[in-house]
């Protein structure tokens, strides 16, 4: 079993989600024997913005910097994000990331149907932390929803959602987020 976790929190140890992301990572071990975790930090691996010229396929090191992101998410059978929310959405790394394995005729393809996924036939987790307190389907949340619609366009429907909130409203409060969401990881 194949282990595909990102990280991209811009704050390094003093994350919550780098916490979050690691504990699940942990308790994947356990409950699986076999298997392999290729670990990618977002904030230290350089992922440049897309660009026009990046896009076309006009920058060789870019190119295969992308076909390495993309086979590193096609292989993982189980992908764990850990996910900071940054003004309402995510990490501009992140951002990067993602519009670099959202590629038509790798992870989705165009029907007339519609768009559909080739990326299907994996598990995710998206280890989320937050400030403030947003709860589901919030009007201000481009951090979860868009991740769970990456997912989704990419073939993948198995999202699990686990997150911290308030973690910047007093100790206590983010004491709290934390000891419930690692009681969530630790029913995994």
């Amino acid at each position: 079993m194949k282990v595909l976790h990102i990280d991209s929190s811009i704050l390094g140890a003093a994350s919550v989600s780098r916490q979050l992301s690691h504990a699940l990572v942990e308790q994947l071990k356990v409950k699986h024997a076999a298997i392999e975790v290729e670990y990618l930090d977002l904030n230290e691996t350089n992922i440049p913005h897309l660009t026009g010229a990046i896009l076309m396929g006009q920058n060789a090191e870019q190119t295969a910097l992308g076909e390495q992101l993309i086979s590193q998410y096609l292989a993982a059978d189980i992908v764990v994000i850990g996910a900071s929310m940054y003004n309402f959405g995510l990490s501009s790394n992140l951002k990067a990331w993602i519009d670099r394995i959202s590629v038509a005729g790798r992870t989705f393809k165009y029907t007339e149907n519609g768009p559909v996924g080739l990326a299907g036939n994996k598990t995710a987790y998206i280890l989320s932390s937050r400030g403030g307190v947003y709860g589901d389907n919030s009007p201000m949340d481009f951090q979860e929803g868009l991740l769970k619609a990456v997912f989704n366009f990419t073939g993948v429907s198995d999202v699990t959602v686990i997150r911290a909130e308030g973690v910047n409203m007093g100790d206590d409060v983010k004491t709290q987020a934390i000891n419930v969401a690692l009681a969530k990881i630790a029913q995994i």
